[in-house]
């Protein structure tokens, strides 16, 4: 591991402008803040950066408060902060139960909501220095070879799967993400925020070189509205959803206003089901009808050599998922 500068951040702006002018100089420039993801890509030498711009200092970034206009939530909260906050457990118990699953207790108390959402993809290529598309490369090593827990939606030219667990419950909530940049701030919507590998094989979000989440910012909770993270592990500790599902339910006593249903682990980006969710608005949430939803969860999943059986396993997961958002 070479040796790193590391700056302090004041605010986001005086982050943007350390990171420019280091890379001015010609320095590389990784941000951090709990660091679990970068010291993790630092070790496989998949970066190695001269400067390293410290965010956990910037001014009301592990805050969360709420008002009139929704919730706004500091991309340094951490996840064990996140998963125990009296406003998130009460209004957006799908964001506490999703923060609240990540990894370990180690983790979640130094990892931040901001790192969860943008951190990179766990694909043993990836990780394992092949130049694949994620490293600048033209190949994608899983389609032809390990690819159990690859992508079954969204994949090509690269099928990684998202690893967040906050991101697909943050789509689910209609959530924005407040970044800031060269340009100064912008809002961006979490539906626009993450892009597919066909939109930019190398990147998984729209964020710049020297751009930083700031916050997220989340909608006024609905009257009625219920919402459950379920995930399916390969393991006990420190991994990612091999499928897990978000679902926002809005009810008016058993029927169903508004749906929301989000799935992990499953493709690139957060992968919503608009299908699903016509299925439940204005209906009974029963057991049939929660069936159904979860074979119509898998339209279009075009499984892998090695990754089939994440189609019946996604359908039990979006229908258990659905009959307890349901209560």
């Amino acid at each position: 591991m070479k040796t790193f500068a590391n700056t302090n951040a004041r605010d986001s702006q005086s982050a943007v402008k350390l990171a420019q002018d280091a890379r001015k100089s010609g320095k590389s420039v990784a941000f951090v803040s709990g660091g679990s993801d970068l010291l993790a890509l630092v070790k496989d030498r998949i970066v190695q950066p001269d400067v390293l711009v410290n965010l956990r200092g910037l001014k009301n970034a592990a805050e969360v408060s709420s008002s009139n206009a929704g919730t706004t939530i500091g991309a340094e909260v951490t996840l064990d902060a996140l998963s125990r906050h009296d406003v998130v457990l009460r209004q957006f118990p799908v964001l506490a139960e999703a923060a609240g699953s990540v990894a370990t207790p180690q983790i979640r108390n130094v990892g931040t909501l901001g790192g969860n959402v943008a951190q990179r993809p766990w694909c043993w290529y990836y990780r394992n220095g092949f130049n694949c598309y994620k490293a600048g490369g033209n190949q994608c090593f899983s389609f032809a070879g390990e690819n159990q827990f690859h992508a079954i939606f969204g994949g090509g030219p690269s099928y990684i799967v998202h690893p967040s667990d906050t991101a697909p419950a943050l789509v689910a909530l209609d959530a924005s993400f407040r970044v800031a940049g060269p340009g100064g701030e912008r809002s961006i919507s979490a539906k626009d925020f993450f892009v597919l590998p066909r939109q930019n094989a190398e990147h998984e979000n729209v964020l710049g070189n020297d751009d930083v989440i700031v916050s997220v910012q989340l909608p006024t909770a609905m009257a009625g509205a219920r919402g459950r993270y379920r995930k399916v592990l390969d393991r006990e500790a420190w991994t990612h959803a091999v499928v897990s599902a978000a679902v926002v339910l809005k009810m008016d006593g058993d029927v169903c206003r508004t749906a929301r249903v989000v799935l992990g682990g499953v493709a690139p980006i957060p992968w919503r089901l608009p299908e699903v969710e016509k299925m439940l608005v204005g209906q009974r949430i029963t057991e049939e009808l929660a069936a159904k939803a979860g074979d119509a969860s898998v339209a279009g999943a075009r499984a892998l050599s090695k990754n089939a059986y994440k189609i019946p396993l996604t359908k039990g997961v979006v229908r258990r998922t659905i009959l307890e958002a349901r209560g």
